[in-house]
């Protein structure tokens, strides 16, 4: 694993390692095209886009046929009324939860807390992966801060070894 990123340190086959600083962490996806919007990243992100949004949609046709189980089961307007108020609920609070994990790392304790609600509300962070996707690959942002901020960290302590440290003259 590489210690800047946290990411295991393979290599494509017949190419040498390189051990001159940290690498990039790969975005699912993305992989590592968002570090230069090289190698198709445009065509990624349209396709991200699309196929978040169309996935958003064909969530809620099944939450509907869902629905109009409820209403055909005569349960009563509470229960319409208390599964409906569910899912926008729930799927307001994954919306930000979600948006929010593109700016920073969630902490796992919460995330697993969450889980229940996250997985109920799902059209909302499908909905939230479509709207990121939009301006960028979703996380794009916290990565390049987390890689920049990687590099100047070894560019830093890069710097300070020049030379021979055994030649050095003692004081």
């Amino acid at each position: 694993m590489s210690d800047e990123t946290g990411t295991p340190t393979t290599t494509p086959a017949g190419s040498q390692p390189s051990t001159t600083g940290p690498r990039p962490e790969p975005i699912r996806f993305f992989g590592t095209t968002w570090l230069h919007h090289d190698n198709g990243y445009a065509l990624r992100r349209v396709a991200v886009s699309a196929g978040s949004l169309a996935a958003a949609v064909v969530s809620c046709l099944v939450l509907r046929f869902a629905y109009e189980g409820l209403l055909i089961a005569n349960t009563g307007n509470l229960v319409s009324l208390l599964v409906v108020g569910m899912f926008a609920v729930c799927s307001a609070l994954a919306f930000g939860h979600t948006w929010e994990s593109f700016g920073k790392r969630p902490d796992p304790e919460r995330r697993a807390s969450l889980r229940g609600l996250l997985s109920i509300g799902f059209v909302g962070s499908l909905l939230a992966y479509f709207f990121r996707s939009l301006t960028e690959a979703p996380g794009e942002k916290l990565h390049r801060r987390e890689y920049e901020a990687a590099l100047a960290r070894h560019e830093k302590r890069a710097s300070r070894r020049t030379g021979n440290p055994s030649k050095k003259r003692r004081r």
